[in-house]
């Protein structure tokens, strides 16, 4: 799967622009504040329905614009094409459209568009809470496991449901047993599902960052969000007047986390933020492995400047993951001849020049 057509209007400080990217490799190039990440952003929007860069809407909307729009023509595996629309109003309204129809949430585009980002904010996936790893981990499992969807609105539901109680006393005592017991079992369900990705994703994991740089002694575990020689319901249970006091449940997946670990300690705290870096971009590369695997279309990457941090060697070896990936690419960086060597001959190459918010593209580096 790729994008063979992207058309952005009202995107921060972008002027109304549509390219053509190549199916591969992107690499999008220009001064600071050109509007390079903003293009990524608005790629980011359309299969997202959200940015990146803002957890509010209004920054991302240009300034006197009433709206912001992205549409993009997806060209599928199996043939054929697919087109997808996103508009956000300063309101905060949106409208999705899929193929010509409206759509009823973001997660059809997600799965529509599947997209990794590599950014310089990647390191909050070390450092940052464990709603970030949650969310790293259940992206994953969203687009292998058809059930997890499903699952996991079940789990919001029931959650909600006992936290109300919590909060309100307003269960009776039949109806707070059925509402725990569906907890439970969607628990354990989504437990089932996670576990079974990192089963996966391990392995793929350490070889990825093998071949990136060596760090010896780094462990990749799952922390399911409650005590694993315990049923949650006996969790539940004995720590209900916590969780009244507190007018939340404590323990369940919505407390999972992912643990990168060196030597006993929190790897984010021993790691150079190079090491970092490589250690996210195995992550999110091992992650396009398995989806691919569990799909016949490939997700595509959005690389915020890549050369950051990175030394020659360790640039040219990420790159190679990402070609060895088959998959579209897009990659902004200030010079572009830091990017000039690396791919393979055969490897469709795009350069695209942006300058005061206009995209140019410019030649094949190779030419």
């Amino acid at each position: 799967m790729s994008l063979s057509r992207v058309s952005v209007t009202g995107v921060r400080n972008l002027q109304p622009v549509t390219f053509s990217p190549s199916p591969r490799i992107n690499i999008l190039y220009g001064a600071n504040g050109s509007g390079k990440t903003s293009v990524l952003e608005a790629i980011y929007l359309l299969g997202l329905a959200r940015s990146f860069r803002s957890v509010r809407l209004q920054p991302v909307i240009q300034y006197e614009q009433p709206a912001c729009t992205v549409f993009g023509q997806v060209e599928l595996a199996e043939g054929g094409h697919s087109s997808l629309g996103v508009s956000r109003e300063r309101q905060g309204d949106f409208q999705i459209r899929i193929d010509g129809q409206n759509a009823k949430s973001a997660a059809q585009l997600a799965e529509a568009l599947p997209l990794q980002l590599i950014n310089p904010d990647s390191f909050r996936l070390l450092e940052g809470a464990p709603k970030i790893r949650r969310q790293f981990l259940d992206w994953g499992v969203f687009h292998v496991e058809p059930r997890f969807m499903s699952t996991w609105q079940r789990l919001q539901k029931a959650l909600r449901q006992r936290n109300s109680w919590l909060r309100h006393g307003t269960l009776d005592a039949a109806s707070q047993a059925a509402w725990d017991r569906e907890l439970c079992l969607a628990s354990d369900e989504i437990d089932e599902f996670r576990r079974a990705y990192i089963k996966a994703l391990k392995p793929v994991f350490e070889q990825t960052l093998s071949e990136l740089v060596q760090i010896d002694g780094l462990t990749l575990s799952y922390y399911r969000g409650w005590d694993k020689e315990k049923n949650l319901s006996d969790v539940l249970a004995s720590s209900l007047y916590r969780d009244q006091q507190m007018g939340h449940t404590q323990a369940g997946p919505q407390r999972a986390d992912l643990r990168l670990r060196l030597g006993g300690h929190n790897a984010a705290d021993i790691l150079s933020r190079g090491q970092q870096k490589l250690v996210v971009c195995a992550l999110r590369i091992a992650q396009g492995h398995l989806v691919s695997t569990a799909r016949r279309g490939q997700c595509i990457y959005l690389v915020d400047d890549l050369p950051s941090e990175l030394d020659e060697n360790h640039r040219g070896a990420l790159c190679r993951l990402l070609e060895e990936l088959r998959c579209q690419v897009f990659i902004t960086c200030v010079d572009h001849e830091l990017l000039r060597e690396g791919w393979q001959t055969e490897t469709p190459v795009a350069l695209f020049h942006v300058e005061h918010g206009n995209i140019t593209q410019t030649h094949d580096h190779r030419e």
